[in-house]
């Protein structure tokens, strides 16, 4: 049961799958018409013959949110998830790994219906993630899993778009905001990636305008939403939409958009990038732990680009080291201290 005087910072819902992750060449990838750099929706076969011919180097409980209020646990901040899981051995993993990494999980098990959703995670040389991604289980996410009360206990609702594949995950999305609304919480909300706009454009387009408080997104996502190839000219076209736009450029570092205002954000140095798997998700943790702290919107932003080098540093999607610790550490080179 959740507790009457439980106070989340963020309550996170999105896919609640199994990381599958491991190391190939591009050949690997090329060899099986497989395509780099994206996320790509799999049937369960498809997906247990990538699993058959890689060597896994580990096995996570994942997702974009997942992983975001993951890190915002390790900033310690008070997370929690909605997302679902069959009742098998995949589902048990992930419940469990969620709970070790700090993130409350109450969303009821699938008895029967499909297995846990998995993504195999393909890394290549140049750090590149090209995700295989089964639903499986997540898809069966409903109306019925949005706990109101819970809803009503979190600052800031994060929601993932790659729940709109599914109309009855969709509805819960919208359930979810307009319960946040209606308690007067911030709603947050990432693209994802390119592919899952181009499924859905104008149905994020409208998401996005009517609902949503808080849009995290790459320069390539953002332009791609509004057909757009100059990246500056959708800082504008974002700016009537939402309250705050937190953008990504990768080495370029982010961009955050309030009102009139534009604020520009390095990116941390980070000698040598091994795997950019977990990265937006990462910044997004960081950038809501920072707002949800009553730090100003540069400073969240900052957070978010110390909470992305460290995810980047090495393979894998979750932290390798407190990013409470890591982050305090940088912020003081900067005069600043984590709240």
């Amino acid at each position: 049961m959740v507790n009457d005087t439980t106070i989340y910072d963020v309550v996170g819902i999105g896919n609640a799958i199994v990381d599958v992750l491991a190391k190939v060449g591009d050949g690997f990838l090329a060899e099986r018409g497989l395509a780099k750099g994206d996320m790509t929706l799999v049937e369960a076969k498809t997906a247990g013959e990538i699993y058959a011919d890689i060597i896994p180097e580990r096995e996570v409980s994942g997702g974009s949110v997942a992983n975001a209020v993951a890190a915002i646990a390790s900033l310690g901040g008070t997370p929690a998830f909605i997302g679902k899981v069959h009742d098998d051995e995949l589902g048990q993993e992930f419940r469990r790994d969620i709970g070790a990494a700090g993130v409350d999980f109450f969303t009821e098990s699938l008895m029967q219906g499909p297995s846990t959703a998995r993504s195999i995670v393909l890394v290549t040389p140049d750090a590149q993630r090209s995700m295989f991604t089964y639903l499986g289980a997540s898809t069966h996410l409903t109306v019925d899993d949005i706990d109101e009360k819970i809803i009503s206990m979190a600052k800031v609702i994060y929601l993932e778009a790659y729940l709109f594949d599914d109309e009855k995950s969709a509805e819960a999305l919208r359930k979810a905001a307009n319960l946040a609304h209606k308690y007067e919480r911030q709603v947050a909300f990432t693209l994802s990636d390119k592919n899952c706009i181009a499924r859905h454009r104008q149905e994020f387009l409208d998401f996005i305008h009517t609902s949503v408080d808080i849009l995290f997104a790459n320069d390539d996502e953002i332009k791609f939403l509004f057909e757009e190839d100059d990246f500056y000219k959708t800082l504008d076209l974002i700016k009537p939409e939402v309250e705050i736009a937190a953008l990504t450029r990768g080495d370029k570092g982010s961009v955050v958009v309030n009102n009139r205002v534009k604020i520009f954000v390095e990116a941390e140095t980070v000698e040598d990038v091994v795997d950019t798997t977990g990265a937006g998700d990462a910044y997004s943790a960081g950038f809501l732990y920072g707002l949800t702290h009553g730090r100003t919107l540069g400073t969240c932003a900052l957070i978010g680009n110390i909470a992305a080098s460290e995810i980047i540093s090495h393979y894998g999607a979750r932290a390798e080291v407190s990013l409470r610790g890591f982050a305090r550490n940088k912020l003081r080179t900067y005069g600043k201290a984590l709240a």
